[in-house]
C-alpha cells in the first residue's frame, strides 16, 4: 500500500475525514491519496466498526492453523520416532505414506522435524571439519619429477577376505608409474613408508599432488597433515585437487583406468603378497612395454629420469628471510602472538612459522613457502586466504 512512509496513521486518518466531510466519490479520494478503492474501503470499514484504533496496523500472521498437528497424530508420530530413533523426517515420512495411509494428509517433513526437537527426540549432527581449498597454482608438468601425483584406488578384498589399498605414486610428465603398492590401510605410516623409499630412490620432485584425503590432507590451516609437513620441510610442494575434480589429476587416473582393467581381468589374489607381485608386474609392463599416445606411441620409461634433487633422509628446517618474526607452534597447535594464544595447527606442532608484515594491520603466516593465513590487527584474528 503506497502511504508515505512517515505517519500512516495520519494519512489513514486525513482520508478518513476526508470521505465523511467531503462529498466527492471513493475513487476520487483513492486517486487523490495514492491508493486503491479496496484499501479504502477496508479502512473506512475499521473506522466505522472500531474507531481510531481500527486504522492500526494488524499483525499478517495467519489466525488458524489448519494443517497444525492434532494430539492423538502427534502421539503416533512420536511413537514410531522413538521406536527408530535413527530415522529422520522425511524417511518416517515415507513409512507412513506407506503403511498408514490413513494418516494423509501427512505433515511436512519439517514440521515433524519441529516436532521431534520439541520433544527431544533429535541429537544436533556433528559438525563436519572439511579440508579448506588448495590456494595455489599447480606446478606447469613440462618435465620430469615436476610434479608427482599420489592416491589409493579403490579398495578390495583378498582372497583371504581383507581389505586391499593399492597406493600409487607416478610422474605427471612421463606417466612412469613410480609405485604400485598393496596396503592394510590408508594410515599415515604406510605411505610415509612408500613415499620416503621413492625419494631415496628417485629423488625428490618438486610438488606432489593428491586428493583431500587422509592422510594427504587435514582440515587445519591450508589443509596442513603431519604428511604435507614433512613434505614441506623437503622442499615438496603439496598440491591439492578440488573435493569431487579427479580431472585435474586427469594423468594419474588414468593410469587407474589401467590397473582397474587389469584387477578385473586377472582376478584378486589369496593375500597380499600374492598381489603385490601382479602389482609389480602390472607396473613393469605398464612403464616398460605400454605405448602411451601422449608420449607418441612409446613406453614411459623412455621419457623418465631421476630427480637431480638427491635425498638421503635429512629433513631440513624452513628458512625464512631476516624481516620475518619466527614463532615456535606449541604442543597444543597454539603460537603466542601479540601477548596472545592463537590456534594455528595442530599438525605443525613442534614446527616454527613466520609472521611478516604486509601493511599497517595485516601480517601473512607462513609455514616455509606456504601461507597459511592472514592476521588481522584489527579484527584480532586470523583469515584463510581465498581459493585459487
Amino acid at each position: 500500500m503506497p502511504w508515505h512512509e512517515t505517519g500512516p496513521m495520519d494519512q489513514r486518518m486525513q482520508f478518513v475525514l476526508a470521505c465523511e466531510r467531503e462529498p466527492s466519490s471513493m475513487a476520487e479520494q483513492c486517486r487523490r491519496f495514492g491508493i486503491s478503492r479496496k484499501t479504502g474501503y477496508k479502512w473506512l470499514e475499521r473506522f466505522h466498526n472500531e474507531g481510531v484504533n481500527g486504522l492500526e496496523e494488524r499483525s499478517r500472521a495467519r489466525h488458524t492453523q489448519p494443517e497444525q498437528l492434532d494430539p492423538e497424530r502427534a502421539r503416533y508420530f512420536l511413537e514410531l520416532k522413538a521406536a527408530h530413533p535413527d530415522w529422520g523426517p522425511r524417511k518416517i515420512r515415507g513409512w507412513c505414506a506407506l503403511h498408514a495411509p490413513e494418516l494423509a494428509p501427512l505433515p511436512a517433513p519439517s514440521t515433524l522435524g519441529e516436532l521431534f526437537r520439541a520433544h527431544g527426540l533429535t541429537r544436533p549432527r556433528r559438525r563436519r571439519h572439511r579440508t579448506p581449498p588448495y590456494n595455489q597454482p599447480f606446478q606447469h608438468c613440462d618435465a620430469p619429477n615436476r610434479a608427482w601425483s599420489a592416491d589409493f584406488k579403490g579398495q578390495f578384498r583378498l582372497g583371504n577376505g581383507r581389505w586391499c589399498y593399492p597406493l600409487t605414486v607416478s610422474d605427471n610428465y612421463s606417466r612412469f608409474l613410480l609405485d604400485c603398492r598393496g596396503r592394510y590401510g590408508t594410515d599415515h605410516g604406510g605411505v610415509y613408508s612408500c613415499l620416503d623409499r621413492l625419494f631415496r630412490e628417485y629423488g625428490l620432485p618438486e610438488a606432489l599432488r593428491t586428493d583431500n584425503g587422509v592422510p594427504f590432507a587435514g582440515t587445519g590451516l591450508a589443509g596442513l597433515s603431519r604428511l604435507s609437513v614433512w613434505l614441506i620441510r623437503l622442499g615438496v610442494l603439496p598440491e591439492r585437487i578440488d573435493a569431487g575434480k579427479p580431472q585435474q589429476n586427469g594423468r594419474h587416473e588414468r593410469m587407474h583406468g589401467s590397473l582397474k582393467t587389469g584387477l578385473k581381468e586377472n582376478g584378486y589374489k589369496r593375500d597380499l603378497a600374492a598381489q603385490q607381485r601382479w602389482f609389480n608386474r602390472f607396473r613393469e609392463q605398464f612403464n616398460h612395454q605400454r605405448p602411451h599416445e601422449a608420449l607418441g606411441d612409446e613406453p614411459p620409461a623412455w621419457h623418465y629420469r631421476s630427480s637431480p634433487r638427491a635425498y638421503d633422509g635429512h629433513v631440513p628446517e624452513p628458512a625464512y628471510p631476516p624481516e620475518a618474526l619466527v614463532r615456535r607452534v606449541r604442543s597444543n597447535g597454539e603460537i603466542k602472538w601479540q601477548g596472545e594464544l592463537v590456534f594455528v595447527s595442530a599438525a605443525l606442532t613442534g614446527e616454527h612459522v613466520a609472521l611478516t608484515q604486509t601493511d599497517n594491520h595485516l601480517w601473512q603466516l607462513r609455514f616455509g613457502p606456504v601461507l597459511l593465513a592472514f592476521w588481522d590487527d584489527i579484527r584480532r584474528q586470523l583469515i584463510r586466504p581465498e581459493k585459487r
